[in-house]
């Protein structure tokens, strides 16, 4: 198998784009797995590796990134060392860093040409990474088949309200703390002031209801973190789409960062096995849910 650790991809907005390629040696077109991490989240956080593994096992050409403003640099691509650049994260830089890895991996001179199928491009995105998977999927023309872990459904509600915005909005800058890393990382106002003033192209709702590719929703039954509601609406919303509901599995499906272990927990080599099913199969027809 190769392995390409920590690959830099020129972004949009001053940072660069930390990105892992995972695939099979043998020299032929395989089909693109490209995975967004979610919030507060990072490439290698988990089991994102041995995931890539797994897929590149599988016969895919798998791609993980970390967003340009998500906290890391390229020497410290697990940990959070630049918080201003944290705070200085929003939605349509991540919109732009994603498009942004399309685009190199389909460069004529991109390194790797002759093992990908460009024909055949998935998106697979984890809770905020998610959402920004749908609005790139209804974007985006060259993508295939799209895939939401415990997505959101909705950027705007998850922002502050009323007496809380405007201290916000007052002091420029709130905190919020990594329950992992006890680090108070900061979110600067331009984030609230970004998303109003690209609410259109950030309503998840409107971008799910365009989508024209079939759509995997993935979601935890015992989710604390992102309500299984969020799982319903983009079942509502997405045309062509497949809800799968995990029995009592939280918000990452059992796994934990670190995780040392050499296979998935149990919840996860489940959506795993589905996953790969929904990206395999032509029979794509519409059902409320599926699997035990």
């Amino acid at each position: 198998m190769e392995i390409k650790k920590n690959l830099v991809i020129e972004g949009k907005h001053g940072k660069p784009i930390v990105a892992d390629l995972f695939f099979e040696s043998e020299n032929k077109p395989k089909p693109i797995v490209i995975f967004c991490h979610g919030y507060k989240g990072f490439k290698d956080w988990g089991g994102w590796n041995l995931m890539a593994e797994w897929f590149a096992r599988k016969g895919y050409f798998f791609v993980k990134f970390n967003f340009s403003h998500n906290g890391t640099t390229p020497d410290n691509p697990t940990d959070f060392l630049n918080i201003e650049a944290f705070g200085d994260n929003n939605y349509t830089k991540e919109l732009d860093d994603l498009q942004s890895v399309i685009d190199y991996l389909l460069l004529p001179d991109f390194k790797y040409l002759e093992h990908l199928d460009v024909s055949d491009i998935n998106l697979i995105g984890h809770s905020r990474g998610g959402g920004i998977t749908i609005i790139k999927a209804a974007e985006e023309k060259r993508i295939t088949n799209l895939i939401t872990f415990a997505s959101v459904s909705d950027f705007g509600s998850r922002f502050p309200k009323e007496k809380e915005l405007e201290a916000w909005k007052k002091k420029g800058v709130r905190y919020i703390t990594n329950t992992r890393t006890k680090q108070q990382l900061p979110h600067h106002f331009q984030f609230y002031r970004d998303f109003k003033e690209n609410e259109e192209r950030l309503n998840i709702q409107k971008a799910a209801k365009k989508l024209e590719i079939p759509h995997l929703i993935v979601h935890g039954s015992s989710d604390t973190s992102v309500s299984i509601a969020d799982a319903g609406n983009l079942f509502e919303w997405s045309p062509t789409s497949k809800l799968l509901l995990v029995e009592n599995a939280d918000h990452v499906f059992g796994m934990k960062h670190p995780w040392d272990e050499e296979d998935f927990s149990r919840d996860f080599k489940y959506v795993l096995d589905n996953t790969l099913e929904f990206m395999e199969t032509d029979d794509k027809d519409l059902i409320d849910a599926y699997g035990d």
